[in-house]
Parts: C-alpha cells; structure tokens; sequence
C-alpha cells in the first residue's frame, strides 16, 4: 500500500506539471503563429479533431457500459482508448492552432474580421455557439487534471476514491467529448 501511495504522489505531480504545459500551451496558441509553406494545407484537421471528440465521447460509453456489466479489464482498455484518443486530439489541436489563424463564427467572407452585416446574419445563433464554446473550453481546460488523477487513482489500486472521482470526471469529460463536435459543425460554414 506504501508503495502505491508513493506512485500515486509522483505521478500527480507528473500529472501537475503536464497539465500547466498543456494550459501554458493552449494559452499561447492564439497569439504565436509559427509559418508553414503555403502549399501545406491543414484544412483537414478540425474534422480530424471532431472525429476524434467524437470517438472519444463513444469509447467512454463504451467504458461505463463495461464498468456497468463488471468487466473491468474491457473497461480499462475503453479508458486507455479514451486518453489516447484525447492526447492525440490535444496534441493535433495546438498544433493546428499553432499554424492556421483563428476561424470567427459567422465570418462569411473568410477575412478574419467579423462585420456588422455579418454579426446581424448570426446575431441569433451566435451567442448559443459563445455559450457552448465557453463551456467546452473552459470544462476542458477544468477538467483535464482531473482526469488524470481519476485515472492514477485506478492506476494505483485505489478503486474507491477512483470510483468517487470518475462519478463526477466522467460526465464532464463526456460533455467535452459531445460538444467540440457540435461546435464545430456549427463553425464548419465558416472555415
């Protein structure tokens, strides 16, 4: 038991130090711009990003209905499944944002600037998109700590207090997981 609680101490700070990476990293994306050649075009990429959310938000029901049915080896794989699709998310959407400036929802004309003919045209929707996307983002950024603590908590056999975290991680992940999809086939018009 000592020695999971040692593991368990390294690791969340492990789990510390990567979440203040990842934050100072998406933190800095909007405002550092590294060039790529005009001929690379990374258009692909937030439908790459949705997929994966999307995926991500299936293997975690995937991963409750196989802690539901007991199966806890089929579980664990499900969460391995999910952390990997969320790392890779993560890592292709700083790099994405990067590289590529920033879509504005409702910006028709595709010049960076949203106009006042353009805010009227979304005036309605807009602020549900604003909405949504606050909470992703700001659910996001809350979360990911925790979900790296839920799962050293399993990791280091400590199934209880994995058990109290996951009840409360779990539909905030999943929210995340179902709603950067949904924000961005509400932005997909604009790219």
């Amino acid at each position: 038991m000592e020695a999971n609680v040692q593991l368990e101490k390294k690791l969340n700070v492990a789990a510390w130090i990567i979440t203040v990476a990842v934050l100072g990293l998406v933190g800095m994306m909007r405002r550092i711009k590294i060039p790529v050649p005009e001929s690379l075009d990374l258009g692909f990429l937030p439908p790459f990003h949705a997929t994966l959310n999307a995926l991500t938000a299936v293997v975690l029901l995937v991963a409750l209905y196989f802690i539901k049915q007991k199966k806890i080896q089929q579980h664990r794989n499900a969460i391995y499944v999910a952390i990997s699709l969320s790392v890779l998310f993560l890592l292709s959407y700083v790099a994405y944002h990067f590289t590529t400036p920033e879509t504005l929802f409702g910006d028709a004309n595709h010049d960076g600037i949203l106009s006042e003919a353009e805010k009227v045209a979304v005036a309605g929707i807009r602020p549900f998109y604003l909405v949504l996307l606050l909470s992703h983002i700001a659910l996001a950024a809350g979360i990911f700590p925790f979900i790296l603590f839920t799962f050293i908590r399993a990791y280091t056999n400590q199934i209880d207090r994995h058990r109290k975290m996951a009840r409360w991680v779990f539909p905030l992940w999943l929210y995340v997981a179902i709603t950067g999809p949904v924000c961005y086939f509400m932005l997909m018009p604009y790219y």
